[in-house]
Parts: structure tokens; sequence; C-alpha cells
């Protein structure tokens, strides 16, 4: 739809306030998100989208960056409304619009926001956590007893 969209930006006279980078290679991503404000993650309600976790808000929050996602499975398991981020429904492109405005107006609950979505992200997605659910698998596979307080190296000693 990238023509639809550049036809509109020219319509709309907004050239000069938007940018359709494109392709942006992973080693600039960083510097990309120190670009924006907020981000936002509209997304229809789907089977997918009902039950898969997507990994975007992720960065969002591990950037300290504020969101706005709709309100669809995937994003209920990373976001708490009001706490790391604001819902709205999906589809619901007015909702979509005073949820932006309000956090571009708000600067003291977009930083809240920004501060709660990295504190989260951090606690509950850091490397350690995300793959402890694999170390009892994995150990089994191998015929190994995890150590809980060193379970990946216990698994890479295993490994050897």
């Amino acid at each position: 739809m990238e023509a639809e969209l550049r036809a509109q930006v020219k319509q709309l006279r907004l050239e000069d306030k938007v940018v359709m980078a494109g392709r942006i290679a992973h080693d600039r991503i960083p510097g990309m998100y120190t670009l924006v404000d907020v981000l936002a993650y509209p997304r229809y309600s789907s089977r997918v989208t009902e039950l898969v976790t997507p990994l975007k808000p992720l960065e969002a929050m591990a950037m300290g960056k504020a969101l706005v996602a709709s309100d669809v499975g995937g994003h209920r398991e990373l976001i708490q409304h009001g706490n790391s981020g604001l819902l709205f429904p999906p589809g619901n492109v007015a909702a979509l619009a005073d949820q932006l405005e309000l956090l571009l107006a708000d600067e003291p609950l977009r930083q809240k926001l920004e501060r709660q979505g990295l504190l989260w992200v951090r606690r509950e997605h850091s490397w350690d956590k995300t793959t402890a659910v694999y170390c009892d698998v994995y150990a089994d596979a191998l015929g190994k007893k995890v150590d809980v307080r060193q379970p990946m190296k216990t698994l890479e000693q295993g490994v050897r």
C-alpha cells in the first residue's frame, strides 16, 4: 500500500512531517527509536492477533518509548492499559487518534508509560526469564539436572 500512502501524504500536504524510510538496516534500528516519541501498533482482531504475542511493542518498551496498541490478545499479554501503554478497540480509528493525541498532549502520562514499560520489560522479559521456560525441556533431553540459580550455565555445560 506504499503508493496509496504516499498519495495520501501528498494530498494532505504532510510531506514535511511524514518520513517513509522503507527497509532499515538492523544496526540502525536503535537510532530510529530515538527519533520517535510514541509508537502505535494498530491491529485488527483476528485469530492470529488474538493468539500471537508481537515483539515490536517489547522493543519499544525496552527502548523506553510510550506506545498505543489495539486491544487484542497478543497486546494484552504485554500492555497494562494506563500503566505500560494505552489500549484502544481494534479497528477504531477515532479511538486510536484519541489515544495518540492524549499521549502527545500529556507529557507526565507519556513519561510514566515510558518508565513503567521499560521497568516491566526489564523485569518480565529479560533473556534469563524468557529462556527459563526451556531449561527443563533441554535438561530432560540432555539427562541433566538444572541448577535453578544458573539454568543456562548448567545447560551450556551439558552441551559440551
